[in-house]
């Protein structure tokens, strides 16, 4: 990496933190959660939504074009947050590959027109060309006219990181100057509440609970699961070196697979997660790195065995561990770019954002080298080591 670095020339993201940068950050400054419980359908859950006003601006954009009326949520928000990003970015010319994963794709649009096949045992017209995963990068390259390549996929919850690694590959192939990576879900919708239910991972905190955060992401002594869903796009802008605009420096990239016992979890001292921050980090001393974003998505197994990859990583050495998900919620294909974008804007303005209620010995004064982490069901599992420039 050190010969030919990469860097972060924009982020944007849509999400219950805000629509800019600035918003977003003042967002993680406040105590407060965007968690609510409420409804869908007939599923009574936590969830965390978009706020009003940025509701009503992928409504406005929803509007502004007759092909655009059809389109799932998850596509109008990868829209708007790319459109933000290559503008903070000052792409003008289209000349840059796109990258964009999801989890679950359009799930509000499937859960539609299935209901409707159910009722009338016939499928809509246009069920198919709306609900594939691949149409989420169609529509933004569509939107934007890029003249590079344009790439889908899903690695479940480690699917917005695996853009940034495709991105990265890209560039450094020389086969593209510039690649546009992010992931977005829209996941608030009552049959993937109902799986997330049956799996028992979700929050069954109630607002009449104690305590205020339903989402106990990072507590290391809760007893019970506490995952909630939350809704986001998140994209980032890669380039080779353009260092006067960077956000940061990308120096390192770890990713690994384990051999899984069951279905959804990984084990007891994240295997994948060890060999994937080991891989990031690379031959960077473990000392340096000041602090760790954690995949951390609320349930008991899956936050102890990260802290414990963690702890294996670097020995007593360990950084200052924060997640977003306490706040946010789980994204799906889209909260590990969320959390790298928490990564950045630490690395901006040179402070450490805590887990309320976390206990911390201390933070750190000087923040240069942050790692984000994310995995998904398979065992799949990324590590992205930022450098501030």
């Amino acid at each position: 990496m050190e010969n030919e670095p990469i860097f972060i020339t924009a982020i944007s993201s849509i999400s219950p933190l805000g629509t800019s940068l600035k918003e977003t950050w003042e967002n993680y400054k406040r105590p407060d959660h965007f968690l609510q419980e409420k409804t869908y359908s007939n599923i009574r859950a936590w969830g965390s939504s978009l706020a009003e006003e940025a509701q009503q601006q992928v409504f406005d954009l929803k509007n502004s074009d007759s092909k655009y009326k059809q389109l799932d949520e998850s596509v109008l928000y990868a829209i708007y947050a790319s459109r933000a990003a290559i503008g903070q970015a000052g792409w003008r010319d289209g000349d840059f590959g796109v990258n964009i994963g999801s989890s679950r794709g359009a799930t509000g649009l499937f859960e539609k027109y299935h209901s409707e096949f159910i009722q009338k045992g016939e499928a809509s017209t246009l069920s198919s060309p709306t609900t594939t995963l691949g149409n989420i990068s169609s529509w933004v390259a569509h939107d934007l006219q890029t003249q590079g390549p344009e790439i889908s996929h899903s690695i479940t919850c480690s699917t917005a990181l695996h853009s940034l690694l495709n991105g990265v590959a890209w560039l450094k192939s020389g086969m593209a100057n510039k690649f546009l990576v992010g992931g977005s879900e829209a996941p608030l919708t009552p049959f993937t509440l109902a799986q997330m239910k049956a799996l028992k991972v979700y929050s069954r905190f109630s607002e009449k609970d104690p305590g205020g955060y339903p989402c106990r992401a990072l507590d290391m002594d809760k007893n019970q699961n506490s995952m909630v869903l939350g809704e986001a796009a998140s994209m980032l802008c890669l380039e080779k070196d353009n260092k006067d605009n960077a956000l940061a420096r990308i120096e390192g990239l770890g990713y690994a697979t384990e051999i899984l016992k069951h279905n959804i979890s990984i084990s007891s001292d994240a295997i994948c997660f060890q060999r994937s921050m080991k891989m990031a980090l690379g031959k960077t001393d473990p000392k340096e790195v000041d602090a760790v974003v954690l995949h951390a998505p609320g349930t008991i197994k899956g936050d102890l065995s990260e802290v414990a990859a963690i702890k294996k990583v670097f020995g007593k050495d360990v950084p200052a561990l924060t997640t977003n998900k306490w706040k946010v919620g789980h994204s799906f294909g889209a909260s590990g770019m969320l959390s790298l974008e928490l990564g950045v804007l630490m690395l901006q303005h040179q402070e450490f954002i805590p887990v309320p209620f976390v206990t911390y010995d201390s933070f750190p004064k000087q923040i240069n080298k942050v790692m984000i982490n994310a995995v998904g069901f398979g065992g799949n599992a990324v590590s992205i080591l930022l450098t501030r420039t």
